[in-house]
């Protein structure tokens, strides 16, 4: 007899039960491979990016563009990784691709400051001045407590000649008043339209939110220079020597002896110029040679003027500077022929100055020459008529009360 062997029924139901549910299992089973594969994506995209990120400011733009060329071969749908690509780019001269990927970032997240900021930053480079405004103004909107947004975006607006939107686009900002960065260019922009007393305001502000930018003091020197407040200006650019990074800088030494020679201290002044010319970098420098011959005729050593004034002229035959300072070399030494001389060079190297024609009328009066000195300071009212020492000599030329020194030299 065969003996059919057969499970029982409940063992069955069992099995079946056991199967099916081997079958779900598998199925999650399956789904959290796949999530635990994408977050190993990320991982992995995301240590890319770091390592890019970190090659990027270090400086090593080609390690940086490979390693988040790898980020977006792993997973190609994270924003800053397409931004950090366009950056590296930028830095790299390398505009169109550069705007290809910081495109594709906006297209992935219309809200991301950081894309706006740098696709404007682009479009200034490529000469769109207005669409790079537009991205600017954008990464704005969307991160309005990062001062670089708003000033870039004023910035762009200026260079649309659009100043009196920049100034109001500024002041609208919520932080305003307090950052260091937004005072400052409205300094910028006082300057600009020519109110220096109210750009030292603005700079002072951005001094006292940022007292170590030597930037904002720079700035400061400028404007208080600008605006004829020496003394101040002197202050500032003694504190600015001091810093040790400031130490021998040519620019902001020859500014200082500005300052000296304008607060009544042409000898602390010519020590400065003297001091830069005898290097072997400053034996070029015509700017401080000029100002040794402006500090030295202030204190009487007309010798070192006109050593000075050979110097200019040697260094820069084309310039008028040196042939004014001989013209005032020879004037001091009562030599008026040859100063005539000297400021007739001095005005075919710029014939629009009027300083030199007012000399020149000087030099006229001294030889006697009334009608042709007035004549001289006539022209040099005429280039500047809001210059009140040429409406005072034309005043004194034209009434015959400027004294004049008889000469055989004529």
């Amino acid at each position: 007899m065969t003996i059919k062997r057969t499970l029982p029924l409940f063992a069955t139901a069992s099995l079946l039960a056991t199967l099916v549910g081997c079958a779900g299992q598998g199925n999650y089973t399956r789904e959290g491979v796949s999530m635990a594969k994408e977050r190993m994506s990320f991982l992995k995209s995301a240590t890319e990016w770091e390592l890019a990120r970190q090659a990027f400011l270090a400086g090593d733009l080609e390690k940086a563009l490979r390693k988040v060329d790898v980020s977006l071969e792993i997973n190609d749908t994270v924003v800053k990784s397409h931004v950090l690509k366009g950056r590296v780019l930028i830095e790299m001269g390398n505009i169109g691709n550069a705007l290809e990927s910081l495109q594709t970032a906006v297209t992935l997240d219309p809200g991301e400051p950081d894309a706006h900021y740098y696709l404007g930053i682009v479009y200034e480079r490529i000469s769109e001045p207005e669409l790079a405004r537009e991205h600017f103004e954008i990464a704005c909107e969307y991160d309005d407590y990062n001062p670089s947004y708003a000033v870039a975006a004023a910035e762009m607006m200026i260079d649309l000649d659009r100043i009196d939107d920049a100034k109001g686009y500024l002041n609208s900002i919520p932080m305003s008043a307090n950052n260091a960065g937004i005072r400052q260019t409205l300094g910028h922009i006082e300057l600009i339209e020519g109110n220096p007393e109210a750009a030292m305001k603005f700079f002072e502000q951005a001094r006292l939110l940022a007292p170590d930018d030597s930037g904002i003091a720079e700035d400061l020197l400028h404007a208080q220079i600008q605006a004829g407040a020496w003394r101040e200006a002197e202050r500032s650019v003694a504190v600015l020597l001091k810093k040790h990074e400031n130490q021998g800088r040519e620019d902001l030494l020859i500014l200082h002896a500005k300052t000296l020679m304008n607060t009544g201290r042409p000898v602390e002044a010519r020590s400065i110029y003297q001091s830069m010319v005898s290097r072997d970098e400053g034996r070029s420098d015509v700017d401080a040679w000029i100002g040794l011959a402006n500090a030295s005729f202030m204190v009487g050593d007309l010798r070192t003027v006109r050593k000075a004034a050979s110097r200019i002229v040697s260094l820069s035959p084309d310039s008028h500077d040196g042939f004014m300072l001989y013209a005032m070399y020879h004037r001091e030494q009562g030599d008026f022929k040859s100063a005539l001389s000297s400021i007739e060079t001095a005005i075919s190297k710029q014939p629009r100055n009027a300083d030199m024609f007012a000399f020149r009328a000087m030099v006229l009066g001294d030889m006697g020459r009334s009608q042709d000195a007035l004549e001289s300071i006539t022209y040099a009212a005429k280039l500047e008529p809001r210059n009140p020492q040429y409406a005072r000599m034309l005043t004194d030329f034209t009434r015959g009360a400027y004294a004049t020194v008889p000469t055989d030299s004529e």
